[in-house]
C-alpha cells in the first residue's frame, strides 16, 4: 500500500490526525453521532485505501458490505445515528451502538443473519432479549430496500461486549505472562 497507493500518503498527511483529534473530542463530550460518523467514515476511506492499492487488497466482503447497508438504513430510519461501523483488517464488522438501542440493533442483526446454532451470540440472556424484541415493521421494510436475509451462517459470531475501564496495571499474581525482567 505504501509504495502504491498515492490516497494512503494523503490519508497520512492530511486526515488521520484531524480524525483522532475529532473522535477524541466526540468520545469526551459522550457524542455518539460525531463519534459514529467519523468512525464508519475513517472505516470507509480505510478500507478505499485498500482498493487505492496496486493491485488492489479486498479485506471486506459482500457479507461485510451488507453489513455496512444495514446500519446505514437504520441510522435513516431512525433520524440519526444509532449504530457504527468499523472493520478490522478483514471481513469483520464492528459494530458500535449506546446502550438503550442494543436489544434493538441485536434484534436486526440476528434477523438479517440468521444463527448457525445455539452459540453464535455470547451472551445468551441478550441473545434471547433481542429474538423477542418486536422489530419495527418501517425499520424492516426500510432495512429491505436494500438488503435480505442473509444464508445461516454469513455471520458466525457476535460477541457483545461493553466498553472497559481501559489499560491497567495488573501484580504479578493478577497477570497472564510470567514475565521476567532480568
Amino acid at each position: 500500500s505504501v509504495a502504491t497507493s498515492e490516497l494512503l500518503a494523503f490519508r497520512a498527511k492530511e486526515i488521520v490526525s484531524k480524525r483522532m483529534k475529532t473522535i477524541e473530542e466526540a468520545i469526551k463530550a459522550k457524542d455518539f453521532e460525531a463519534f459514529g460518523k467519523v468512525t464508519m467514515m475513517d472505516s470507509n476511506q480505510f478500507h478505499a485505501t485498500c482498493l487505492d492499492t496496486y493491485p488492489p487488497i479486498f479485506y471486506m466482503n459482500d457479507v461485510s458490505r451488507s453489513i455496512i447497508q444495514m446500519v446505514h438504513k437504520y441510522n435513516s430510519w431512525a433520524g440519526g445515528i444509532r449504530a457504527a461501523y468499523t472493520f478490522d483488517a478483514g471481513p469483520n464488522a464492528v459494530l458500535y451502538t449506546l446502550e438503550e438501542y442494543v436489544v434493538e440493533l441485536l434484534a436486526l442483526v440476528l434477523k438479517y443473519y440468521p444463527e448457525v446454532g445455539e452459540d453464535k451470540v455470547n451472551n445468551v440472556n441478550l441473545k434471547n432479549e433481542a429474538l423477542e424484541f418486536q422489530l419495527n415493521p418501517s425499520l424492516i421494510e426500510c432495512v429491505e430496500q436494500s438488503s435480505r436475509i442473509h444464508e445461516t451462517g454469513d455471520v458466525k459470531m457476535v460477541y457483545c461486549t461493553k466498553g472497559g475501564t481501559g489499560p491497567q496495571v495488573l501484580d504479578a499474581v493478577s497477570s497472564v505472562i510470567d514475565f521476567k525482567i532480568e
